[in-house]
């Protein structure tokens, strides 16, 4: 079977450079022993050096030309071939429940999405390293203060340990892409609980976020009604990009009591949303 041809409607941009490919597969080294999944294999570039690491590995691909040539091509992988959306998996059933690591050149237009649904699965999930887009990657690792640190950040850093690992070039990819690439790794923090209302925090997160110019004051108020009491406390002179994971942890208990002594039924009633 010929090579596979990028499709663009997923986002497809082929991995060629197997020095990068093999830096990429060692990125897993950090969690030993669990059984791997990876994400976008298109063609096994990275599936090559996963499998000789000694570990269960299965790969989850879309592209039904992709997975006849992982067929063909990796007969060794046999039924660890899951020509499946990975969005749309349960990925308590992989390997029979049991703890994992997430790897793959992911596709950069859904890479956001796996990142949610990897939080989703996080107590699964110990590590997830792997190739994404570079600002999306920046993102991901950025501190309070940088102006590139928002939602990814904070809902990520709550649970994981982030790490830039390095940045790769355009010229490595078929086609090559519009933009440059990195890799990272997460690996989970020692966080088993927030201290807070995991609901109400990603909604607080969002929320502020969706107007990170404003300050909190403002950008709370369909959360927290304008004129509020607990408003003028100094931290709302603040904007969402100066605040610390454990400052939304002790923001979303001050809303949380807020909201409860303000309702009727003493309780809160919030709902998050994607």
């Amino acid at each position: 079977m010929k090579s596979v041809k990028p499709k663009k409607f997923l986002g497809q941009h082929f991995l060629t450079d197997l020095q990068v490919a093999s830096d990429i597969a060692d990125t897993v080294d950090a969690c030993p022993g669990l059984p791997v999944l990876e994400v976008g294999p298109g063609m096994g570039v990275l599936t090559q050096f996963l499998l000789p690491k000694g570990r269960e590995v299965k790969v989850v691909e879309l592209d039904r030309e992709s997975v006849a040539y992982l067929h063909e091509h990796f007969a060794a992988l046999g039924e660890n071939i899951i020509e499946q959306d990975f969005l749309k998996m349960r990925l308590d059933e992989v390997f029979g429940g049991n703890p994992f690591v997430l790897t793959g050149n992911y596709p950069y237009n859904i890479s956001s999405q796996i990142f949610f649904k990897m939080l989703d699965y996080k107590n699964l999930i110990p590590c997830c390293t792997g190739m994404i887009q570079k600002e999306v990657a920046e993102r991901i690792a950025a501190r309070p203060g940088n102006k590139t640190y928002g939602i990814l950040s904070v809902l990520i850093q709550a649970w994981y340990r982030v790490e830039y690992l390095f940045t790769v070039h355009e010229h490595v990819f078929n086609p090559p892409p519009k933009v440059k690439s990195a890799v990272i790794r997460m690996t989970r923090n020692d966080t088993q609980e927030l201290g807070c209302d995991e609901r109400l925090f990603k909604q607080i997160v969002k929320t502020t976020f969706n107007q990170r110019r404003k300050t909190l004051r403002n950008s709370i108020s369909p959360i927290l009604e304008k004129g509020h009491p607990l408003s003028a406390d100094p931290l709302f002179n603040r904007r969402p990009e100066q605040l610390s994971v454990e400052e939304f942890v002790a923001l979303t208990n001050r809303v949380a009591q807020a909201l409860a002594d303000s309702s009727p039924t003493g309780g809160t009633d919030n709902q998050t949303e994607r």
